[in-house]
């Protein structure tokens, strides 16, 4: 697997390697809190089927939450006695707390974790890590709703479950179909670079890397699960799920305003015959159509009432001018952001700026279609003023399309200071990769994960060494 990616750009994909004797190829991560009854038969009953069916070498990882009771006496038996297991105390609880903790600090290129009742049928296992290792997949998922999974559970959880879902759907386009079944993986190398963006630590953690992985553009691969329902569960169902709609809020309003840097978990196109470089064809063009149909229509509607409405307190030719001034202002941003996908707040004010250019243009077709109705009628109606706009409107909502892809919102990768050549990108990113490897937080945190984060918090290191970026 390649390590020699700079941050923020992940590497091609690649199969993994049969690993040396001794290396794990993947670390199993069974995160606990007072499960000194459950965790013995869970990790035997886990270790047995590793050895019996994964073809290469592993670990599995006790992650104790600070636990209360003796389960961390119950991990340190398992740990003396099976080579293949390892345990790490934790002195704060929160799952998501653990697997990021355990998860940093690892060294297996495939990273995987599973809940202690094994509520997952483990012959998934295998099926679920498959495509990280083959480099299919960045992520993979156990999912007790695909229609393929078989479920036992109770009405109860069933709703909860599918109503949490739909909530994901809905709120942050979600595509992916069980966010919190206890049965993930993903590969080391995207870790390192999506950890950082997660800030949750408890429940919501599984969802919050999900939803940002899948809006990055990585592959998140679903695997159907057999799965029964623990009866005994110690989950607080009304506080996760009060935590859960906090956290979909919290992640709803940062990819609203763009300031999550997605662009750091970048992955180079594949062999995909549909991400190859077509010359002189025009990438996204459909979509792109889309998009601008869909925005103008509602700008149109919107101008048209706002034409309406200024009309009443002022001429033909000034509630022309004011209604497409408002509306130019909201069309360049809805535009911007939902049909040529630009995020961020980065250069905002030029788009305007080129937008009101656009808006010059429409609003010199629209006033001359005016003024060439009032030179052939002294009193014409509103009706009719209404058809002669939205006529104009459509020759400028042509004119307006051709601008915005060209002008304002080129495709980035038609332009080569946003697309180096090899060798200097190759330049760039070593340089890049040697200033993120040399930051004291980065060299701390190889060494011990616990203390670079006491020093420097979750993602502070990182966000320091992204600061010296020169990209």
């Amino acid at each position: 697997m390649r390590t020699d990616s700079s941050p923020g750009t992940l590497p091609a994909r690649e199969h993994l390697p049969a690993a040396g004797a001794g290396t794990p190829v993947l670390d199993v991560v069974v995160p606990v809190y007072n499960e000194e009854k459950d965790l013995q038969p869970c990790v035997l009953r886990l270790h047995e089927h590793l050895k019996r069916t994964f073809p290469y070498a592993f670990r599995i990882t006790v992650a104790d939450n600070a636990s209360t009771d003796t389960t961390s006496q119950v991990a340190a038996r398992l740990e003396a006695q099976i080579p293949e297991v390892t345990c790490f105390r934790l002195e704060q609880k929160g799952r998501g707390r653990a697997l990021r903790t355990v998860w940093s600090a690892s060294e297996a290129p495939v990273l995987a974790y599973m809940d202690v009742d094994l509520s997952t049928d483990l012959n998934a296992l295998l099926p679920l890590v498959a495509p990280l290792i083959s480099g299919h997949s960045d992520l993979a998922i156990g999912s007790r709703l695909a229609r393929a999974s078989r479920v036992v559970r109770g009405p109860k959880r069933e709703f909860i479950s599918r109503a949490y879902n739909l909530i994901l759907r809905g709120s942050l386009q979600a595509r992916f179909s069980d966010a919190q079944c206890g049965f993930k993986a993903i590969r080391r190398d995207v870790a390192q670079v999506l950890l950082p963006l997660v800030e949750d630590t408890g429940w919501f953690f599984d969802t919050e890397m999900l939803v940002l992985a899948e809006r990055a553009g990585l592959r998140i691969h679903e695997v159907p699960v057999d799965w029964v329902d623990d009866p005994d569960t110690t989950v607080h169902i009304v506080k996760t799920a009060t935590d859960d709609l906090r956290g979909v809020w919290r992640i709803g309003r940062a990819l609203a305003t763009g300031s999550l840097p997605l662009d750091r978990l970048a992955r180079p196109f594949g062999d995909d015959p549909r991400d190859r470089e077509i010359k002189d064809v025009p990438r996204g063009l459909a979509r792109q159509l889309v998009g601008f149909c869909v925005v103008g229509g509602l700008s149109t509607m919107f101008y048209l009432a706002l034409y309406s409405l200024f009309r009443q307190v002022a001429g033909a030719q000034i509630a022309n001018a004011l209604a497409l001034l408002v509306s130019a202002v909201a069309n360049t941003a809805a535009n911007r952001r939902l049909t040529f996908g630009v995020r961020g707040r980065g250069g905002v004010v030029r788009h305007q700026a080129q937008g009101l250019v656009v808006f010059g243009i429409g609003l010199a077709l629209t006033s001359g279609s005016l003024a060439a109705l009032n030179a052939a009628t002294s009193d014409p109606s509103h009706s009719t003023e209404l058809a002669v706009l939205i006529a104009a409107n459509l020759a400028a909502t042509v004119l307006r399309f051709l601008l915005f892809r060209a002008w304002l919102f080129p495709d980035r990768r038609d332009g080569l200071p946003a697309s180096p050549p090899p060798a200097a990108r190759q330049h760039l990113q070593h340089q890049q990769h040697q200033q993120y490897q040399d930051h004291p937080g980065q060299q701390q945190y190889q060494q011990d994960p616990r203390a670079a984060h006491d020093a420097y918090g979750t993602t502070g290191f990182r966000a320091d060494a992204d600061a010296d970026r020169t990209t």
